[in-house]
């Protein structure tokens, strides 16, 4: 994340926010005050801040004469990395580890943050609607920002879609400008100004802004605000009996997948059998975090009579060691799920497969079950699944209290920790839709910002802000508390 970059704050700003609200090993990067054009490091250690000189001479930044890099994004992230590599002048380590984040200059929803070049251009070559366009930050130049638009034109440098115009917007003394003497107090006043009016590249070619490519990042303090705007832009909508989709239907629609792209396809299928390798399950992939570090989880409904034996395919097939049910079996006289585990000390025949439960006890909220499962054919071939049955999440309802669900998730996450070459936990309601959908998109937000902080990117679903607009203070209050941590 680069937001850890604040380009308005001083030497004794940065000790202040750090001493007050930082722990050791935060850090935030600046611009230089002595020497222009250089930035420092500002960086807790212990009870003290301690500022690192970062040189740039135009072609690479370095801490005079240390490793150089391209950028000053790549610096921060190496000695992040490599955590012991920079000493103070007394010998005393020095550890980047956690970013102090800034505020966003903008809380427009066509701002983007920390997105590189190639990834605007691929987003908005999906898009494929000239005049599409976003601001994101420079990661050539800390501080300032650029305006990507798809333009008219073919691309000349790839046959994947039309050209890609990046336009460096300037801050300047707290003011914004794309070059020339006309400068903007904000970067929603620039944009609203060349909405209007268009912008001339360097060649003569006209660029015009028609329709924003919106971004579903927010920061974890401002859910409560996204939620408020994104409500709002609904209700306009109706209001103006437009046909367009805005608000969290607009979002929603932009980051459907295609279902069947996602689904858990049974090996046991039968290929002269049409359908015999279906199971009403998807895998959900936490794209909130750094490829090689996504975390999978797979979401399916409640079982069936019909379905208990497939249902333990995939668990075997999948190598799932977690299964987290967050239904009662029957609720309000109506049936949920059935149960597709045996009694206590009993064991039950599941198609190729023979499950046993071992031990059942009852926690704070929910249930516990570890239970084996072998291969008919293979019964010294055994593996242990632990079963997590949440009992206080009402149908059409949420929890009273949002924190046993947290404790909940920590709780199956130290689990799933334990099994090293585990596969994705799988994870159910009765329709696999509402507390499904809740439970993945609340561990992956606080799998974000634990391992982040306090900037991500969240598809705002209808069906979770259903549930989540109701405990959204108190859970709210979790999520600050983490970020700050």
């Amino acid at each position: 994340v680069f937001r850890w970059f604040h380009r308005d704050i001083s030497g004794l700003d940065a000790e202040s926010v750090l001493k007050s609200r930082g722990v050791h090993g935060s850090f935030l990067a600046r611009p230089s005050r002595k020497n222009q054009g250089d930035f420092s490091l500002s960086v807790r250690v212990g009870e003290l801040v301690t500022h690192i000189r970062i040189q740039n001479t135009g072609d690479f930044y370095d801490l005079y004469g240390g490793e150089k890099f391209a950028t000053l994004s790549e610096l921060v992230e190496y000695y992040t990395a490599e955590n012991g590599i920079l000493q103070d002048t007394d010998g005393t380590i020095i550890e980047l580890k956690y970013p102090f984040n800034c505020s966003d200059p903008t809380t427009e929803r066509w701002y983007h943050g920390h997105l590189s070049g190639p990834n605007a251009e691929k987003l908005l070559w999906e898009r494929d609607e000239p005049g599409t366009f976003l601001v994101r930050e420079s990661l050539s130049k800390p501080g300032d920002f650029v305006l990507s638009v798809l333009t008219e034109e073919k691309s000349k440098a790839s046959s994947v879609g039309r050209r890609v115009s990046h336009i460096k917007i300037m801050c300047q003394n707290d003011r914004y400008t794309v070059g020339g003497t006309e400068m903007f107090d904000t970067l929603a006043d620039l944009m609203e100004h060349y909405k209007r009016k268009g912008i001339e590249e360097m060649s003569g070619t006209w660029v015009h802004l028609k329709q924003p490519y919106f971004s579903t990042r927010v920061n974890a303090a401002d859910i409560d605000s996204r939620v408020r705007l994104l409500d709002q832009t609904a209700e306009s909508e109706n209001e103006g009996d437009k046909k367009s989709k805005a608000g969290f239907w607009e979002e929603f629609d932009q980051c459907r997948c295609k279902i069947d792209e996602t689904r858990v396809i049974l090996s046991s299928g039968d290929p002269n059998i049409i359908g015999s390798d279906y199971i009403n399950g998807n895998y959900v992939t936490n794209k909130l975090q750094e490829p090689g570090d996504m975390k999978v989880y797979i979401a399916c409904q409640g079982c069936l009579a019909t379905t208990v034996n497939d249902f333990w395919q995939m668990v075997w097939q999948e190598r799932t060691r977690v299964i987290v049910m967050t239904t009662r079996e029957v609720e309000k006289g109506r049936n949920k799920c059935v149960p597709y585990w045996p009694e206590l000390q009993g064991s039950k025949e599941v198609g190729p497969y023979v499950v046993t439960c071992i031990t059942e006890r009852d926690a704070t909220d929910y249930k516990i079950r570890v239970m084996e499962i072998s291969p008919l054919d293979q019964l010294d071939s055994v593996r242990t699944i632990w079963h997590y049955q949440y009992l206080s999440w009402p149908d059409h309802g949420v929890p009273e209290e949002p924190g046993g669900v947290l404790s909940f998730l920590s709780q199956v996450n130290t689990k799933q920790a334990e099994f090293s070459n585990a596969g994705p936990m799988v994870i159910h309601c009765s329709a696999g839709i509402g507390r499904t959908g809740t439970i993945v998109v609340i561990d992956m937000i606080i799998e974000t910002i634990d391992t982040k902080g306090e900037s991500l990117s969240l598809p705002t679903f209808p069906h979770f802000f259903r549930s989540y607009n109701q405990i959204k203070s108190n859970f709210i209050c979790h999520i600050h508390m983490v970020s700050r941590c």
